[in-house]
């Protein structure tokens, strides 16, 4: 008999400690160290890395369909922006008559196009409570209708990437026009406040840094409980082998629905947490080729390890604010082209699952605490 791996795992527990220092540490950074020091974090940082947490939570949802269903979905920053502009909704409802236009309900860009009244599917959004049920709700129903229809047809692989993909083309091109009202092309920006508090104040900043890394955290264990349960058990195996489990008598359709459901909410909320730190949502959020790049970060960090997917976010994200940031700007898609193309060929398990894969074989008698539940097969 073999020994089970505790629910978070030696890798998980790291993983968590790393977080909880790194959100006690960069407001410790930023508020008592003097701004000439070289260890001071200033606010500007505070907001990058903020972002970069939401992009670790944005790739745990990727992983949690990909790397332990199957699951290659092109559509994952679809869930994102929509979780996005629910949050993007509320700000905006919360500017009043400090807008340009000086209009108590309405926003500046309904105010320019002449917009009469505001929206019945802005109703609510004043209202935090119903707002934050909405980052929920909104990607939650979206994968909701979109599974229960992909996966009752039993549309798997290459096809399943490709409608997703199309989805979240779908919703590019709807949001770009005006008279969606959500903004156009300009999206929702130039927000004032965040539950009473100016979201340009340090102490915002740091508190939505803060948030940002619960969230990740939460989101984490969340993963890992699910992967750990039985309920992950079956998820892999229909990663694995999905005719058979069907064969065994579990509607495999089902259990990949709540996945995909699970995951697009997570998408959300990482969504709701990256607009008021980086101050605007826009359609450009829905590009598919944003995606895309969510499927490098998992795959650089390590597809079915969930620690590596958030890794793999933070680390391909900070190499993309270096080398946008110089002379190699326009070559930046080509060098994270050749970076996904050097981890299929090098490291196909990425950084973390070629770490996992080396330390088994070190001890090849013992399981290894916080390893992935299954190594990632092949997606679906």
């Amino acid at each position: 008999m073999t020994r089970q791996p505790a629910l978070l795992g030696t890798s998980g527990l790291i993983f968590l400690a790393v977080l909880v220092a790194v959100s006690v540490l960069v407001p410790v950074l930023n508020l008592a160290v003097a701004p000439d020091s070289a260890v001071h974090v200033p606010t500007y940082v505070v907001s990058l890395l903020g972002k970069y947490l939401t992009y670790a939570l944005l790739a745990l949802s990727v992983d949690l369909i990909w790397g332990y269903v199957g699951i290659l979905s092109l559509g994952q920053g679809a869930f994102f922006a929509l979780g996005g502009y629910a949050m993007g909704m509320y700000l905006m409802r919360q500017i009043g008559t400090r807008g340009v236009y000086g209009d108590p309900v309405l926003p500046d860009f309904m105010v320019f196009l002449n917009w009469k009244e505001l929206p019945w599917f802005w109703y609510g959004f004043d209202m935090f409570p119903f707002a934050a049920l909405m980052v929920l709700l909104a990607p939650g129903l979206l994968a909701l209708v979109f599974g229960w229809f992909a996966f009752r047809s039993r549309v798997t692989g290459v096809y399943l990437s490709i409608i997703t993909q199309a989805m979240t083309f779908a919703l590019l091109l709807a949001f770009f026009r005006n008279d969606m009202g959500f903004g156009g092309n300009n999206g929702l920006t130039d927000f004032k406040d965040i539950l009473g508090f100016n979201i340009q104040a340090d102490g915002t900043r740091l508190v939505l840094f803060v948030l940002s890394a619960l969230a990740l955290g939460l989101g984490y264990v969340l993963c890992r409980f699910l992967v750990r349960s039985h309920f992950g058990k079956v998820l892999v195996a229909i990663r694995d082998a999905e005719t058979r489990v069907r064969f065994t008598g579990y509607r495999a359709e089902n259990y990949k629905l709540v996945a995909f459901v699970v995951s697009a909410m997570l998408a959300g909320i990482a969504g709701a947490l990256y607009v008021p730190q980086v101050g605007i949502i826009n359609p450009s959020e829905f590009s598919p080729a944003n995606s895309i790049e969510i499927i490098v970060w998992v795959a650089v960090g390590g597809r079915g390890t969930l620690v590596g997917a958030a890794l793999g976010a933070v680390l391909v994200n900070y190499a993309k604010t270096y080398f946008t940031s110089g002379i190699l700007a326009p070559y930046w898609l080509f060098m994270l082209g050749g970076l996904f193309v050097a981890v299929t060929l090098f490291l196909p398990k990425g950084i973390v699952g070629t770490y996992y894969d080396w330390r088994e074989k070190r001890r090849p008698h013992d399981d290894i605490p916080g390893a992935p539940i299954a190594a990632a097969g092949p997606a679906e």
